[in-house]
Protein backbone atom coordinates (compact mmCIF):
# COMPACT_ATOMS: atom_id res chain seq x y z
CA UNK A 1 0.00 0.00 0.00
CA UNK A 2 2.55 2.40 1.01
CA UNK A 3 4.75 1.77 -2.31
CA UNK A 4 1.85 1.78 -4.11
CA UNK A 5 1.23 5.51 -2.68
CA UNK A 6 4.57 6.52 -3.28
CA UNK A 7 4.39 6.07 -6.99
CA UNK A 8 0.92 7.68 -7.28
CA UNK A 9 2.59 10.91 -5.81
CA UNK A 10 5.77 10.51 -7.79
CA UNK A 11 3.09 10.38 -11.15
CA UNK A 12 1.19 13.08 -9.93
CA UNK A 13 4.40 15.27 -9.27
CA UNK A 14 5.43 14.51 -12.27
CA UNK A 15 2.60 15.59 -14.54
CA UNK A 16 2.29 19.11 -12.55
CA UNK A 17 5.82 19.77 -13.09
CA UNK A 18 5.26 19.43 -16.45
CA UNK A 19 2.18 21.01 -16.75
CA UNK A 20 3.57 24.10 -15.27
CA UNK A 21 6.55 23.71 -17.66
CA UNK A 22 4.20 23.53 -20.26
CA UNK A 23 2.56 27.06 -19.32
CA UNK A 24 5.58 28.96 -18.74
CA UNK A 25 6.28 28.04 -22.53
CA UNK A 26 3.28 28.98 -24.00
CA UNK A 27 3.21 32.39 -22.00
CA UNK A 28 6.80 33.16 -23.08
CA UNK A 29 5.52 32.26 -26.85
CA UNK A 30 2.72 34.54 -26.30
CA UNK A 31 4.62 37.51 -25.09
CA UNK A 32 7.20 37.02 -27.57
CA UNK A 33 4.61 37.38 -30.00
CA UNK A 34 2.46 40.34 -29.02
CA UNK A 35 3.37 43.85 -29.18
CA UNK A 36 3.85 45.29 -25.45
CA UNK A 37 0.93 47.30 -24.37
CA UNK A 38 2.42 50.75 -25.20
CA UNK A 39 0.68 52.55 -21.75
CA UNK A 40 2.90 50.01 -19.64
CA UNK A 41 5.73 50.51 -22.08
CA UNK A 42 5.98 54.35 -21.33
CA UNK A 43 4.73 54.02 -17.82
CA UNK A 44 1.62 56.16 -18.55
CA UNK A 45 -1.29 56.52 -15.78
CA UNK A 46 -3.96 54.11 -16.52
CA UNK A 47 -6.26 56.90 -16.99
CA UNK A 48 -4.46 58.98 -18.48
CA UNK A 49 -6.64 59.86 -21.64
CA UNK A 50 -9.64 60.24 -19.36
CA UNK A 51 -7.91 63.07 -16.99
CA UNK A 52 -7.76 66.03 -20.24
CA UNK A 53 -9.88 65.79 -23.14
CA UNK A 54 -9.58 69.15 -24.59
CA UNK A 55 -11.39 70.45 -27.75
CA UNK A 56 -9.12 70.23 -30.94
CA UNK A 57 -10.10 71.08 -34.47
CA UNK A 58 -7.80 70.81 -37.43
CA UNK A 59 -7.74 72.86 -39.87
CA UNK A 60 -8.16 71.06 -44.05
CA UNK A 61 -5.02 69.25 -44.66
CA UNK A 62 -3.51 71.58 -47.05
CA UNK A 63 0.62 70.77 -45.74
CA UNK A 64 3.52 70.37 -47.74
CA UNK A 65 5.72 67.01 -48.41
CA UNK A 66 3.59 64.00 -47.88
CA UNK A 67 -0.14 63.51 -47.50
CA UNK A 68 -1.20 62.14 -44.13
CA UNK A 69 -3.41 59.45 -43.52
CA UNK A 70 -6.29 60.32 -41.43
CA UNK A 71 -4.97 57.10 -38.76
CA UNK A 72 -1.34 58.83 -38.67
CA UNK A 73 -3.80 62.21 -38.31
CA UNK A 74 -5.71 60.49 -35.25
CA UNK A 75 -2.20 59.14 -33.79
CA UNK A 76 -0.75 62.09 -34.17
CA UNK A 77 -3.25 64.61 -32.17
CA UNK A 78 -3.16 61.88 -29.47
CA UNK A 79 0.36 62.16 -28.64
CA UNK A 80 0.42 65.58 -29.22
CA UNK A 81 -2.74 66.42 -26.67
CA UNK A 82 -0.85 63.66 -24.36
CA UNK A 83 2.42 65.82 -24.24
CA UNK A 84 0.44 68.92 -23.25
CA UNK A 85 -1.38 67.12 -20.56
CA UNK A 86 1.89 65.79 -19.18
CA UNK A 87 3.99 69.07 -19.55
CA UNK A 88 0.71 70.22 -17.71
CA UNK A 89 1.09 67.49 -14.80
CA UNK A 90 4.69 68.48 -14.58
CA UNK A 91 4.58 72.05 -14.43
CA UNK A 92 1.92 71.11 -11.47
CA UNK A 93 3.93 68.47 -9.88
CA UNK A 94 7.40 69.89 -10.32
CA UNK A 95 8.05 66.05 -11.31
CA UNK A 96 10.21 64.91 -14.12
CA UNK A 97 7.46 61.53 -14.58
CA UNK A 98 6.65 60.80 -18.02
CA UNK A 99 8.31 64.16 -19.77
CA UNK A 100 10.50 61.84 -21.46
CA UNK A 101 7.68 59.87 -23.13
CA UNK A 102 6.62 62.41 -25.06
CA UNK A 103 9.68 64.93 -25.43
CA UNK A 104 13.01 64.26 -27.23
CA UNK A 105 16.25 64.78 -25.32
CA UNK A 106 16.48 68.90 -26.29
CA UNK A 107 12.99 69.47 -25.45
CA UNK A 108 12.95 67.73 -22.39
CA UNK A 109 16.08 69.88 -20.94
CA UNK A 110 14.23 73.01 -21.45
CA UNK A 111 11.08 71.83 -19.18
CA UNK A 112 13.12 69.91 -16.49
CA UNK A 113 14.91 73.51 -15.97
CA UNK A 114 11.53 75.16 -15.55
CA UNK A 115 10.32 72.28 -13.00
CA UNK A 116 13.83 72.27 -11.60
CA UNK A 117 13.67 76.16 -11.10
CA UNK A 118 10.26 76.01 -9.68
CA UNK A 119 11.04 73.40 -7.09
CA UNK A 120 13.91 75.16 -6.09
CA UNK A 121 11.78 78.38 -5.34
CA UNK A 122 9.02 76.52 -3.99
CA UNK A 123 6.60 77.07 -6.61
CA UNK A 124 4.34 75.46 -8.92
CA UNK A 125 2.09 76.10 -11.95
CA UNK A 126 -2.02 74.88 -12.43
CA UNK A 127 -2.35 75.26 -16.17
CA UNK A 128 -4.58 73.62 -18.32
CA UNK A 129 -5.57 73.91 -22.43
CA UNK A 130 -9.61 74.29 -23.25
CA UNK A 131 -9.54 74.32 -26.82
CA UNK A 132 -6.40 74.01 -29.53
CA UNK A 133 -6.69 74.70 -33.56
CA UNK A 134 -3.73 72.94 -35.17
CA UNK A 135 -2.89 73.04 -38.59
CA UNK A 136 -0.67 70.53 -40.32
CA UNK A 137 2.37 72.72 -41.81
CA UNK A 138 4.79 69.43 -42.93
CA UNK A 139 4.84 66.19 -43.40
CA UNK A 140 8.32 64.06 -44.18
CA UNK A 141 8.32 61.85 -47.31
CA UNK A 142 9.57 59.32 -44.54
CA UNK A 143 6.56 59.64 -42.08
CA UNK A 144 8.76 60.58 -39.56
CA UNK A 145 8.55 64.27 -39.04
CA UNK A 146 5.67 66.67 -38.78
CA UNK A 147 5.19 70.12 -38.08
CA UNK A 148 2.18 72.43 -36.59
CA UNK A 149 0.81 75.67 -35.88
CA UNK A 150 -1.41 75.47 -33.08
CA UNK A 151 -3.29 79.00 -33.24
CA UNK A 152 -5.25 80.30 -30.42
CA UNK A 153 -5.09 77.83 -28.05
CA UNK A 154 -7.28 78.88 -24.96
CA UNK A 155 -4.57 78.38 -21.65
CA UNK A 156 -5.47 79.13 -17.97
CA UNK A 157 -2.79 79.13 -15.31
CA UNK A 158 -2.47 79.67 -11.85
CA UNK A 159 1.07 80.55 -10.35
CA UNK A 160 1.77 79.13 -6.50
CA UNK A 161 4.60 80.10 -4.35
CA UNK A 162 4.47 78.72 -0.92
CA UNK A 163 1.46 77.14 -1.82
CA UNK A 164 -0.21 80.92 -1.96
CA UNK A 165 -1.64 81.99 -5.48
CA UNK A 166 0.34 84.65 -6.84
CA UNK A 167 -1.34 84.80 -10.43
CA UNK A 168 -4.32 84.39 -11.84
CA UNK A 169 -4.30 84.43 -16.32
CA UNK A 170 -5.71 83.56 -19.40
CA UNK A 171 -4.64 83.49 -22.32
CA UNK A 172 -4.40 82.91 -26.25
CA UNK A 173 -0.91 81.62 -27.79
CA UNK A 174 0.13 80.42 -30.89
CA UNK A 175 2.85 77.43 -30.72
CA UNK A 176 4.71 76.32 -33.90
CA UNK A 177 5.52 72.44 -33.08
CA UNK A 178 8.15 69.93 -34.70
CA UNK A 179 7.53 66.27 -33.62
CA UNK A 180 9.94 63.57 -34.42
CA UNK A 181 8.08 59.45 -35.12
CA UNK A 182 10.40 57.32 -32.43
CA UNK A 183 9.44 53.66 -30.98
CA UNK A 184 6.09 54.29 -32.59
CA UNK A 185 5.02 57.59 -31.48
CA UNK A 186 5.02 61.15 -31.80
CA UNK A 187 7.35 63.27 -29.43
CA UNK A 188 7.66 66.98 -29.43
CA UNK A 189 11.37 68.20 -30.52
CA UNK A 190 10.82 71.77 -30.61
CA UNK A 191 7.68 74.18 -29.11
CA UNK A 192 8.24 77.78 -29.55
CA UNK A 193 5.46 79.76 -28.69
CA UNK A 194 5.39 82.17 -31.12
CA UNK A 195 2.35 84.74 -30.10
CA UNK A 196 1.06 85.27 -26.52
CA UNK A 197 -1.72 87.63 -25.32
CA UNK A 198 -4.23 87.83 -22.31
CA UNK A 199 -7.20 86.81 -23.14
CA UNK A 200 -10.88 86.93 -21.52
CA UNK A 201 -13.65 85.16 -22.20
CA UNK A 202 -16.23 87.76 -22.12
CA UNK A 203 -20.05 86.56 -21.90
CA UNK A 204 -23.27 88.59 -22.59
CA UNK A 205 -26.75 87.73 -21.82
CA UNK A 206 -29.15 86.81 -24.57
CA UNK A 207 -31.63 89.66 -25.36
CA UNK A 208 -35.19 88.78 -24.06
CA UNK A 209 -36.85 88.77 -27.69
CA UNK A 210 -33.54 85.87 -28.10
CA UNK A 211 -35.40 83.23 -26.01
CA UNK A 212 -37.43 80.52 -27.76
CA UNK A 213 -40.00 79.94 -25.11
CA UNK A 214 -42.04 82.16 -22.28
CA UNK A 215 -39.69 81.99 -18.73
CA UNK A 216 -42.46 84.87 -17.75
CA UNK A 217 -45.08 82.29 -17.03
CA UNK A 218 -43.08 79.34 -15.88
CA UNK A 219 -44.84 77.59 -12.75
CA UNK A 220 -43.77 73.99 -11.88
CA UNK A 221 -41.50 72.44 -9.29
CA UNK A 222 -38.64 70.30 -9.22
CA UNK A 223 -38.85 66.85 -9.92
CA UNK A 224 -37.75 63.08 -8.80
CA UNK A 225 -39.85 60.31 -9.26
CA UNK A 226 -41.66 58.95 -5.89
CA UNK A 227 -39.66 55.70 -5.71
CA UNK A 228 -36.49 56.72 -6.48
CA UNK A 229 -35.39 60.11 -6.16
CA UNK A 230 -31.91 61.22 -6.88
CA UNK A 231 -31.69 57.95 -8.51
CA UNK A 232 -33.82 58.53 -11.34
CA UNK A 233 -31.92 57.21 -14.83
CA UNK A 234 -30.34 53.99 -15.04
CA UNK A 235 -31.80 50.65 -14.31
CA UNK A 236 -34.77 52.32 -12.15
CA UNK A 237 -35.59 54.30 -15.02
CA UNK A 238 -39.41 53.91 -15.63
CA UNK A 239 -40.94 55.67 -18.40
CA UNK A 240 -44.36 54.66 -17.46
CA UNK A 241 -44.29 55.97 -14.12
CA UNK A 242 -42.58 59.75 -15.47
CA UNK A 243 -45.69 59.77 -17.72
CA UNK A 244 -48.01 59.17 -15.41
CA UNK A 245 -46.72 61.84 -13.26
CA UNK A 246 -46.01 64.35 -16.20
CA UNK A 247 -49.71 63.98 -16.74
CA UNK A 248 -50.27 64.75 -12.97
CA UNK A 249 -48.38 67.92 -13.01
CA UNK A 250 -49.88 69.09 -16.48
CA UNK A 251 -53.41 68.45 -15.06
CA UNK A 252 -53.20 70.28 -11.45
CA UNK A 253 -52.20 73.34 -13.34
CA UNK A 254 -48.27 73.40 -13.92
CA UNK A 255 -46.17 73.72 -16.71
CA UNK A 256 -42.80 73.00 -16.57
CA UNK A 257 -40.17 71.05 -14.48
CA UNK A 258 -36.88 71.12 -13.55
CA UNK A 259 -34.43 67.58 -13.61
CA UNK A 260 -31.07 66.76 -12.84
CA UNK A 261 -27.99 65.20 -14.46
CA UNK A 262 -25.67 63.25 -12.00
CA UNK A 263 -22.37 63.94 -13.26
CA UNK A 264 -20.65 60.15 -11.80
CA UNK A 265 -23.95 58.66 -12.90
CA UNK A 266 -23.81 60.09 -16.14
CA UNK A 267 -20.06 58.76 -16.60
CA UNK A 268 -18.68 62.28 -16.66
CA UNK A 269 -16.76 62.97 -19.64
CA UNK A 270 -18.00 59.95 -21.93
CA UNK A 271 -21.50 60.61 -20.87
CA UNK A 272 -23.68 56.82 -20.63
CA UNK A 273 -25.51 56.54 -24.03
CA UNK A 274 -28.15 54.33 -22.02
CA UNK A 275 -28.72 57.61 -19.82
CA UNK A 276 -28.50 60.20 -22.87
CA UNK A 277 -31.16 57.98 -24.28
CA UNK A 278 -33.58 57.97 -21.17
CA UNK A 279 -32.63 61.61 -20.58
CA UNK A 280 -34.17 62.50 -23.96
CA UNK A 281 -36.64 60.06 -23.52
CA UNK A 282 -37.89 61.89 -20.28
CA UNK A 283 -37.85 65.33 -22.69
CA UNK A 284 -40.02 63.74 -25.24
CA UNK A 285 -42.31 62.77 -22.39
CA UNK A 286 -42.55 66.39 -21.09
CA UNK A 287 -43.18 67.94 -24.72
CA UNK A 288 -46.14 65.01 -25.01
CA UNK A 289 -47.53 66.30 -22.05
CA UNK A 290 -47.16 69.67 -22.81
CA UNK A 291 -44.42 70.72 -20.05
CA UNK A 292 -41.33 73.01 -20.49
CA UNK A 293 -38.00 71.47 -18.93
CA UNK A 294 -34.98 73.05 -17.04
CA UNK A 295 -32.09 70.76 -17.57
CA UNK A 296 -29.54 71.15 -14.58
CA UNK A 297 -26.47 69.80 -16.44
CA UNK A 298 -24.31 69.38 -12.97
CA UNK A 299 -25.45 67.86 -10.02
CA UNK A 300 -23.09 65.76 -7.17
CA UNK A 301 -20.24 67.44 -8.63
CA UNK A 302 -17.37 69.79 -6.67
CA UNK A 303 -14.51 69.59 -7.98
CA UNK A 304 -13.69 72.98 -10.40
CA UNK A 305 -10.31 72.59 -10.49
CA UNK A 306 -8.24 73.28 -13.28
CA UNK A 307 -7.47 70.15 -14.37
CA UNK A 308 -11.02 68.81 -14.39
CA UNK A 309 -12.48 71.07 -16.90
CA UNK A 310 -11.94 69.58 -20.06
CA UNK A 311 -13.60 66.94 -18.69
CA UNK A 312 -16.51 69.05 -17.48
CA UNK A 313 -16.67 70.63 -20.72
CA UNK A 314 -16.84 67.14 -22.80
CA UNK A 315 -20.20 66.46 -20.32
CA UNK A 316 -21.83 69.65 -20.92
CA UNK A 317 -20.95 69.47 -24.60
CA UNK A 318 -22.56 66.23 -25.30
CA UNK A 319 -25.79 66.47 -23.61
CA UNK A 320 -26.45 70.91 -24.86
CA UNK A 321 -25.68 69.15 -28.78
CA UNK A 322 -28.06 66.26 -27.80
CA UNK A 323 -31.15 68.23 -26.53
CA UNK A 324 -30.44 72.42 -27.66
CA UNK A 325 -32.95 71.52 -30.26
CA UNK A 326 -35.85 69.57 -28.43
CA UNK A 327 -39.17 71.45 -28.22
CA UNK A 328 -39.71 70.80 -24.43
CA UNK A 329 -36.20 72.77 -23.38
CA UNK A 330 -36.78 75.88 -21.46
CA UNK A 331 -33.67 76.49 -19.91
CA UNK A 332 -29.66 75.01 -19.32
CA UNK A 333 -28.74 75.13 -15.42
CA UNK A 334 -25.64 74.51 -15.57
CA UNK A 335 -24.90 73.97 -11.21
CA UNK A 336 -27.20 73.22 -8.18
CA UNK A 337 -26.35 75.71 -5.27
CA UNK A 338 -22.72 75.89 -6.82
CA UNK A 339 -22.07 78.68 -3.95
CA UNK A 340 -21.85 76.04 -1.16
CA UNK A 341 -18.85 74.62 -2.41
CA UNK A 342 -17.06 78.17 -2.13
CA UNK A 343 -16.02 77.55 1.60
CA UNK A 344 -14.20 74.20 0.74
CA UNK A 345 -13.20 74.86 -3.21
CA UNK A 346 -12.35 78.54 -3.38
CA UNK A 347 -15.31 80.95 -4.40
CA UNK A 348 -12.99 82.23 -7.19
CA UNK A 349 -12.08 78.72 -8.62
CA UNK A 350 -15.94 77.96 -8.41
CA UNK A 351 -16.80 81.58 -10.19
CA UNK A 352 -13.90 80.82 -12.79
CA UNK A 353 -15.07 76.79 -13.72
CA UNK A 354 -18.99 78.55 -14.29
CA UNK A 355 -17.83 81.80 -16.56
CA UNK A 356 -16.15 79.62 -18.71
CA UNK A 357 -18.72 77.32 -18.81
CA UNK A 358 -21.17 79.66 -19.77
CA UNK A 359 -18.58 80.65 -22.16
CA UNK A 360 -18.31 77.02 -23.70
CA UNK A 361 -22.29 76.54 -23.55
CA UNK A 362 -23.07 79.74 -26.08
CA UNK A 363 -20.82 78.30 -28.55
CA UNK A 364 -22.35 75.48 -28.70
CA UNK A 365 -25.61 76.87 -28.21
CA UNK A 366 -26.70 80.36 -29.14
CA UNK A 367 -30.63 80.01 -28.43
CA UNK A 368 -31.64 78.96 -24.97
CA UNK A 369 -31.06 80.74 -21.94
CA UNK A 370 -28.44 79.39 -19.25
CA UNK A 371 -28.67 79.68 -15.53
CA UNK A 372 -27.45 79.02 -12.22
CA UNK A 373 -29.35 77.72 -9.29
CA UNK A 374 -28.14 79.78 -6.15
CA UNK A 375 -28.43 78.51 -2.96
CA UNK A 376 -30.37 81.64 -1.75
CA UNK A 377 -31.16 85.07 -3.03
CA UNK A 378 -28.17 86.81 -1.37
CA UNK A 379 -25.80 84.51 -3.63
CA UNK A 380 -27.56 85.09 -6.78
CA UNK A 381 -25.92 88.73 -7.42
CA UNK A 382 -22.75 86.85 -8.95
CA UNK A 383 -21.96 86.36 -12.92
CA UNK A 384 -25.36 88.89 -13.13
CA UNK A 385 -24.14 89.74 -16.64
CA UNK A 386 -23.78 86.10 -17.66
CA UNK A 387 -26.84 84.33 -16.88
CA UNK A 388 -29.62 85.05 -19.23
CA UNK A 389 -31.96 84.23 -16.33
CA UNK A 390 -31.47 84.65 -12.05
CA UNK A 391 -32.59 81.95 -10.57
CA UNK A 392 -32.27 81.37 -6.47
CA UNK A 393 -33.94 79.33 -4.06
CA UNK A 394 -35.03 80.60 -1.02
CA UNK A 395 -35.88 78.22 2.45
CA UNK A 396 -36.16 80.58 5.34
CA UNK A 397 -39.23 81.98 6.74
CA UNK A 398 -42.01 83.65 4.46
CA UNK A 399 -41.96 86.59 6.45
CA UNK A 400 -38.59 87.24 5.20
CA UNK A 401 -39.39 86.25 1.79
CA UNK A 402 -40.53 89.68 0.24
CA UNK A 403 -37.84 92.16 1.70
CA UNK A 404 -34.53 89.45 0.35
CA UNK A 405 -36.21 89.10 -3.30
CA UNK A 406 -37.22 93.00 -3.94
CA UNK A 407 -33.43 93.24 -2.67
CA UNK A 408 -31.93 90.61 -4.89
CA UNK A 409 -34.66 92.43 -7.92
CA UNK A 410 -33.32 96.19 -7.29
CA UNK A 411 -29.86 94.86 -8.07
CA UNK A 412 -31.04 92.88 -11.14
CA UNK A 413 -32.97 95.08 -13.15
CA UNK A 414 -35.01 93.85 -16.09
CA UNK A 415 -33.24 90.49 -16.17
CA UNK A 416 -36.20 87.59 -15.57
CA UNK A 417 -35.81 85.98 -12.08
CA UNK A 418 -36.99 82.50 -11.23
CA UNK A 419 -37.64 81.27 -7.55
CA UNK A 420 -36.14 78.18 -9.08
CA UNK A 421 -36.38 76.04 -5.66
CA UNK A 422 -38.50 76.80 -2.47
CA UNK A 423 -41.02 74.72 -0.03
CA UNK A 424 -41.49 73.14 4.03
CA UNK A 425 -41.41 69.64 5.00
CA UNK A 426 -44.90 68.33 7.07
CA UNK A 427 -42.43 65.77 8.96
CA UNK A 428 -43.70 65.42 12.44
CA UNK A 429 -41.77 62.91 14.51
CA UNK A 430 -39.48 62.15 17.01
CA UNK A 431 -36.37 64.18 15.56
CA UNK A 432 -38.76 68.01 15.41
CA UNK A 433 -40.62 67.10 18.59
CA UNK A 434 -43.68 66.51 16.85
CA UNK A 435 -43.80 69.68 16.10
CA UNK A 436 -44.51 69.96 12.53
CA UNK A 437 -47.81 68.95 10.42
CA UNK A 438 -49.21 69.03 6.89
CA UNK A 439 -51.23 72.06 7.95
CA UNK A 440 -47.96 74.40 8.55
CA UNK A 441 -46.56 73.73 5.31
CA UNK A 442 -49.42 74.67 4.19
CA UNK A 443 -49.54 77.86 5.94
CA UNK A 444 -46.19 78.23 4.41
CA UNK A 445 -47.29 77.85 1.00
CA UNK A 446 -50.33 80.11 1.45
CA UNK A 447 -47.67 83.07 2.77
CA UNK A 448 -45.59 82.15 -0.31
CA UNK A 449 -47.83 81.98 -2.91
CA UNK A 450 -49.41 85.27 -2.49
CA UNK A 451 -45.68 87.40 -2.62
CA UNK A 452 -45.12 85.13 -5.50
CA UNK A 453 -48.47 85.72 -7.01
CA UNK A 454 -48.03 89.62 -5.93
CA UNK A 455 -44.65 89.44 -7.92
CA UNK A 456 -45.81 87.57 -10.73
CA UNK A 457 -42.42 85.59 -9.84
CA UNK A 458 -42.00 82.53 -11.94
CA UNK A 459 -41.49 79.34 -9.51
CA UNK A 460 -40.38 75.76 -9.29
CA UNK A 461 -41.47 74.57 -5.92
CA UNK A 462 -39.66 71.33 -3.97
CA UNK A 463 -40.97 68.68 -4.82
CA UNK A 464 -44.00 66.69 -5.93
CA UNK A 465 -43.85 63.50 -3.79
CA UNK A 466 -43.33 63.16 -0.57
CA UNK A 467 -40.11 60.05 -0.52
CA UNK A 468 -39.82 57.06 1.38
CA UNK A 469 -35.95 57.14 1.03
CA UNK A 470 -33.33 59.95 0.75
CA UNK A 471 -29.56 58.75 -0.05
CA UNK A 472 -27.03 59.95 2.09
CA UNK A 473 -25.04 61.79 -0.44
CA UNK A 474 -28.22 64.44 -0.66
CA UNK A 475 -28.24 65.45 3.29
CA UNK A 476 -25.81 63.25 5.05
CA UNK A 477 -26.47 60.56 7.57
CA UNK A 478 -28.17 62.44 10.10
CA UNK A 479 -31.87 60.98 11.10
CA UNK A 480 -33.48 64.49 11.64
CA UNK A 481 -32.08 66.06 8.19
CA UNK A 482 -33.20 62.87 6.21
CA UNK A 483 -36.53 63.17 8.09
CA UNK A 484 -37.31 66.46 7.56
CA UNK A 485 -36.35 65.96 3.44
CA UNK A 486 -38.54 62.93 3.01
CA UNK A 487 -41.80 65.27 3.55
CA UNK A 488 -41.57 68.38 0.96
CA UNK A 489 -44.00 66.59 -1.24
CA UNK A 490 -47.50 68.26 -1.95
CA UNK A 491 -48.82 64.52 -2.75
CA UNK A 492 -47.63 62.39 0.50
CA UNK A 493 -46.20 59.18 -0.22
CA UNK A 494 -49.97 57.52 -0.50
CA UNK A 495 -50.64 59.40 -3.22
CA UNK A 496 -52.95 61.88 -1.61
CA UNK A 497 -53.04 65.87 -1.83
CA UNK A 498 -51.78 67.54 0.86
CA UNK A 499 -53.48 70.58 2.40
CA UNK A 500 -50.13 72.62 0.53
CA UNK A 501 -51.58 71.65 -2.69
CA UNK A 502 -54.53 74.09 -2.74
CA UNK A 503 -52.96 77.35 -1.95
CA UNK A 504 -50.33 76.68 -4.97
CA UNK A 505 -53.30 75.71 -7.67
CA UNK A 506 -56.19 77.90 -7.84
Amino acid sequence: MNRNLYRAFLLLTFLVLNGLILYGLSALWSYLNTGADRATMLHLPAQLTANYIPKVIWSPLKNEGRSMEQQTLQELERDYIKAWYVRNNALETNNHYGVQDYYTDSARVKIFDILDFNKENNTYIKTTTVEHHPTLEFYSADGKLAVLTDKNIQIHKEVFVDDIAVLKKASESTFKVMLLLEDGFWRIRHMVEIENEDHENKVESLPLQAFKTDIANSKGLNYYPKDNPWNMFGKRFNDTIIDNDFKKINSIGLNTIRIFVPYETFEKAVIDEEKLGQLKQTMDLAAKNGLKVTVTLFDFYGDYSLSDWTLTHRHAEKIVNALKDHEALLAWDIKNEPDLDFESRGKENVLSWLHQMIFEIRKWDTKNPITIGWSSPEAAIELLKEVDIVSFHYYRKPDDFKEAYTTLKNTVGTKPMVLQEYGYSSYSGLWNGYLGSAQDQADYYKEMQTVIEEENLPFLLWTLYDFEEVPNAVVGRLPWRKSQQKHFGIIDSHGELKPAYHHIIK
